[in-house]
């Protein structure tokens, strides 16, 4: 006998199939190709979408103008305002508040969409019948779908099994081999799914300008002279397991980015899995010329590294008495990257080679790479880089890193 819930899902199913039918015989329909290569049936006109991605599509739903349409999402990220204390070796408490993603700070009306997939919970697929959306875009490659295995497919294949239509992108993680045109890609094929090409490709087109830009100034640098760079995330869990935090191997988008955009060194060479633990006697016995700190369960600014207890025993590392420390956006669920990627290249860059871009004002850089991408104010920009945790870059703008 069918249980409740299974006949309830099969109703839903039904009645999103049928209304589907009656909408496609109203309206043509397009086809677009997503990043499977597969040819897919989206109607002409769309008027409501599911999102599943950590901020890429709904962030170009809101750059092309039809962030409207969005109805649900795939991802927790956008429910989440961020507070993050450390302690400091005086005692006191040091505290940065209010982080968000920027897609939450541009339209707040995301943070109460349903959710209707995130991250080891998987899809559900009654709710997301239950929103009759009129298209589906999933990225695999995101934290909800973070690995190509058969338990993504299988969740893949059962989202299709709905009746909808549902284009695919392939985050940048989703590839074996790293490449950031990917990402240029993704931005167009939404551009495809919206009828807004022109606007996708100009978006795709200064976002690579911008990581040709350090590119460019760097690709000459000869190898000897790259410096090492060392990816630390200052992970409270990893501390819990006795390490000092987390790094990125050489097979990560993270260590491509870095010798093949910014053209520096990985610090950490080994070539197997994607994070690592590290403990404190290996970042000291790496002791890179240039530090990193991405979000890893939390924020983590400069400040962290030089005046919390728990990393006291490092502080005469190069990287820390040369004053050559920065810390990335605020980006949790960052498994594939979003159309802000191209700050993180900058601010890398910035610090690893600051006699190249001593040129670039990176508080301003920043506000007018917002006002280009999002069609901005400045004052609205100036309320992006705060909630990313960026104003560093005003506070001290002679410096690569906020200590």
């Amino acid at each position: 006998m069918m249980s409740l819930k299974k006949k309830t899902l099969c109703v839903a199913i039904l009645a999103f199939l049928c209304i589907s039918s009656i909408a496609c015989g109203a309206d043509d329909l397009r086809t677009v190709t997503d990043s499977r290569g597969t040819a897919v049936q989206v109607p002409e006109k769309i008027n409501r979408v599911v999102s599943i991605s950590d901020g890429l599509i709904e962030g170009m739903m809101i750059a092309l103008g039809v962030e409207d349409k969005l109805v649900g999402v795939g991802s927790r990220t956008f429910q989440e305002i961020d507070n993050y204390t450390y302690p400091t070796n005086s005692g006191q408490e040091y505290s940065y508040k209010d982080g968000m993603n920027t897609v939450s700070y541009l339209r707040p009306a995301i943070m109460k969409l349903p959710v209707v997939a995130e991250y080891e919970a998987g899809a559900n697929l009654e709710s997301m019948a239950a929103l009759q959306p009129d298209v589906v875009i999933v990225e695999m490659g995101s934290c909800t779908f973070w690995a190509n295995d058969e338990t993504s497919q299988k969740a893949l294949s059962a989202i299709e099994s709905l009746g909808i239509p549902v284009v695919v992108l392939y985050g940048t993680d989703y590839y074996d081999e790293p490449d950031i045109t990917h990402l240029w890609n993704e931005i167009r094929i939404i551009g495809q799914v919206f009828n807004k090409t022109e606007r996708a490709d100009e978006i795709a087109d200064y976002l690579e300008s911008q990581t040709e830009l350090v590119s460019d100034k760097t690709r000459d640098i000869p190898e000897d002279d790259r410096p090492k760079v060392l990816y630390f995330g200052l992970s409270p869990l990893a501390r819990e397991e006795g390490a000092a935090g987390n790094t990125v191997s050489l097979k990560s988008f993270e260590s491509w980015a870095l010798e093949k955009i910014v053209h520096a060194k990985n610090a950490f060479q080994e070539g197997s899995g994607y994070w690592h633990k590290i403990n404190a006697e290996q970042v000291l016995a790496l002791d890179p010329d240039v530090i990193v700190l991405p979000t890893d369960w939390g924020y983590h600014p400069t400040r962290e590294l030089t005046e919390a207890p728990y990393y006291k025993n490092l502080q005469e590392l190069k990287a820390i008495t040369d004053g050559k420390v920065v810390s990335l956006p605020w980006t949790p669920y960052d498994c594939a990257k979003r159309l802000e990627y191209p700050i993180e290249v900058m601010v890398i860059a910035k610090a690893v080679y600051p006699e190249k871009f001593q040129d670039t004002d990176l508080a301003e850089w920043i506000l007018d790479f917002y006002q280009k991408v999002y069609q901005v104010d400045r004052e609205t920009a100036k309320g992006l880089r705060s909630i990313q945790w960026l104003d560093w870059t005003v506070e001290e703008p002679g410096k690569t890193a906020a200590s």
